[in-house]
Parts: structure tokens; C-alpha cells; sequence
């Protein structure tokens, strides 16, 4: 049996670690979570890095109670960048937090090991000082309404490339690690996504209507497609690329080809696990690369 705590030396940081046998899915244990994100990190820290992080955790595994962790707890380590960020309006009743800001690998595992599953970040970076950017990012979340799956969010997702793509603007897409689809677009640092992104996603549902919603009613999604362009909003958060996802098995929301979207005839072929991930980086490298050196000015 393995013990219970284990100390390890993480670049030049000691860690603890807890519980490495423990499932925190049906047959994903809390060790394998951390080893994935060991292995995944070359090419996750870089789209983390200087971007506040939510994490999501599941102390008891995806079975047992989940809770959203924004503010640094009180035994966070000393090393790990904090940034105090402004939450008006937040429900934690506070106008500031301590975000952890995942720059480096100790950081990261150390949040494996507080069981956070998954990491969420937001379309903006926090400077070396605390100063809040404008986004550099804009996301379009596809989020299909059964009985539409990730099959019609790949048919919207080419027609909002290509209408991205009018305006000047390339896009790339990842998974969501559930049933849906993002599309980023890096852009020149701008206080407009959010308006952008609301009156293109209007653009695409006026002239597919049959497949496409740009409103936030659920009544209206039932076998379409909803262009969630809200993620825009300063205050909301999207799942990181790379990161894992709560499910009865552990899905990553993973970076995948145009060439993929396009051929997609069933949400297994978009459904990707840590294995298949990690694999596809040693084929691909990390698909989405460009949208870290690659800003594009909004129309």
C-alpha cells in the first residue's frame, strides 16, 4: 500500500503530496492526475501564464462535492505568485481576492494536489505588478443543445470561421472537454471583444438561424447551437487549454485541427482523454500555439 504522504522535489521546490492512490475518478487516481499534469505542462504553462486562475476541485473525487476556489487559501506556500484582483460584485461578498497565477510547475502540481481538476482562466493577463491588461484573447463558446452534439457545433464553428475570417481574423479551435467546442481568436489588446463577439455571434444566427442561437434563453437551444459570446465579459472565465474536465471519466479539453473539425461525424471524434492528449502533443506540439505571439486588430 502506498503511504499516505510523499515528499518530492519539484524543480527547486519540496512538495508534499497526498493521497497518490486515491481515485479521484472511477479509474483516474489523484497520482495519475498530477503525473498528467507534469507531462502536459510544457505546453499548458504557457497559455497559464500571467492569467489569474479559478480552479475547480473535488476533494472526494467527481462523485463528491465540488467547490470554485478563486482566493488563494490561507496555507497557500509563500512561492506561489498571488496577484490581488478586483471582484465587485463578487459572491464571496469581498472587492478584492488573491488569485494564484500558475506561472511555473511547482505551482501547477501543487494544485494537482488540491485535487483541482480543472483550471479556469480569463481572456486578460495581470502584469508583473498587478496591473489588469486588456484582453489579448476573444472566445467564442459553441454550446450545442440536445439533441445537437459537438457534430453541429464543428458545422457552426467553420461558419464562424468563416465569418471571422471576412473580417480579417484567424481563429482555432479546442475542445471543450465536454460536449461543446471554443474558438479563440488572439487579438491586439482591446476593451471591445465583448461587443464584437456579442454582434458577430448576432451576424451568424441572423443568417443560420436553423442551426445557430446568439441569445441566452435555454428554452431557444434545444437542437441548435448557442454562440456563447458572453465569455467576453471581464468577470468570466473559460477552461484552460489542456486543462482536465469533471466527468465519469477524464476528458482535456484539447486543441484539434480545422482538418478534424471539419471531418467530425460523432462526439467520439472529438472526445480526447489524458493518453490521447498527451500523444497527440508529441505528433502535433501544441496546436494552439499562435494564439500566444499572434495578435490580430479587431475590425
Amino acid at each position: 500500500m502506498s503511504p499516505k504522504k510523499v515528499s518530492v522535489t519539484v524543480e527547486d521546490r519540496e512538495l508534499t503530496l497526498s493521497n497518490l492512490d486515491k481515485n479521484l475518478y472511477p479509474e483516474f487516481t489523484k497520482g495519475e492526475v498530477i503525473d498528467y499534469y507534469v507531462k502536459i505542462a510544457p505546453v499548458m504553462l504557457p497559455h497559464l501564464e500571467n492569467r489569474p486562475a479559478t480552479r475547480i476541485r473535488y476533494p472526494d473525487g467527481v462523485d463528491g462535492t465540488k467547490f470554485f476556489e478563486k482566493n488563494a487559501p490561507g496555507h497557500t506556500p509563500d512561492w506561489i505568485r498571488k496577484e490581488t484582483i478586483p471582484t465587485p460584485g463578487s459572491a464571496s461578498g469581498r472587492d478584492h481576492l488573491d488569485f494564484i497565477v500558475i506561472d511555473d510547475l511547482p505551482t501547477l502540481v501543487w494544485c494537482a494536489n488540491m485535487a483541482a481538476l480543472e483550471l479556469h482562466i480569463p481572456q486578460w493577463k495581470v502584469g508583473p505588478r498587478g496591473g489588469i491588461h486588456s484582453p489579448d484573447l476573444m472566445v467564442f463558446d459553441l454550446d450545442p443543445g440536445a439533441p445537437a452534439s459537438v457534430v453541429e457545433a464543428c458545422r457552426v464553428a467553420v461558419l464562424l470561421r468563416e465569418l471571422l475570417a471576412e473580417d480579417g481574423l484567424e481563429s482555432y479551435p479546442k475542445t471543450s472537454g465536454k460536449k461543446g467546442l471554443h474558438l479563440y481568436v488572439p487579438i491586439k489588446e482591446s476593451d471591445r471583444t465583448s461587443e464584437y463577439a456579442k454582434e458577430a455571434a448576432e451576424r451568424l444566427a441572423g443568417s443560420n438561424g436553423d442551426l445557430v442561437v446568439s441569445r441566452m434563453e435555454r428554452r431557444l437551444r434545444k437542437g441548435k447551437v448557442f454562440v456563447d459570446w458572453s465569455q467576453n465579459n471581464p468577470a468570466k472565465t473559460t477552461v484552460a487549454p489542456y486543462s482536465l474536465r469533471a466527468a465519469e471519466s477524464p476528458g482535456v479539453s484539447t486543441p484539434v485541427t480545422w482538418d478534424e473539425v471539419e471531418a467530425c461525424a460523432s462526439p467520439a471524434d472529438l472526445r480526447f482523454g489524458p493518453d490521447e492528449t498527451l500523444a497527440r502533443v508529441d505528433e502535433h506540439g501544441d496546436l494552439l500555439a499562435p494564439i500566444l505571439d499572434s495578435p490580430q486588430p479587431l475590425p
